[in-house]
């Protein structure tokens, strides 16, 4: 074998060692990532069910404050009908008993 016949088979064992030891570095560095994929998962999901919760006790809460609103209006509406009604029996009973004294 001469001299450029070492030279090349020299390259190209080198060159595959460099390349094998480069593709077992990255093979490594995804496979370490990968370890966190599943905790850095975790952690979204438990964000996002404290999000969900949050939302569904300010939607609960904004239900029951209009909840409270509408039956505070009706309970406002059958006080006022109550109150007339109480106004026009008191208005009544102040004409039977003006007729009563003459």
């Amino acid at each position: 074998m001469t001299n450029s016949d070492y030279l090349l088979k020299a390259t190209i064992k080198k060159l595959g060692e460099k390349l094998n030891q480069t593709f077992i570095e990255k093979i490594e560095e995804t496979a370490n990532a990968a370890q966190g994929v599943p905790e850095i998962i975790k952690n979204e999901l438990d964000l996002l069910k404290d999000e969900i919760i949050k939302e569904a006790k300010r939607m609960e809460n904004s239900n029951n404050n209009s909840f409270n609103e509408e039956e505070l209006k009706t309970k406002n509406n059958l006080t006022n009908k109550s109150l007339q009604k109480i106004k026009e029996i008191n208005a009544q009973i102040v004409l039977i008993n003006n007729k009563l004294d003459y």
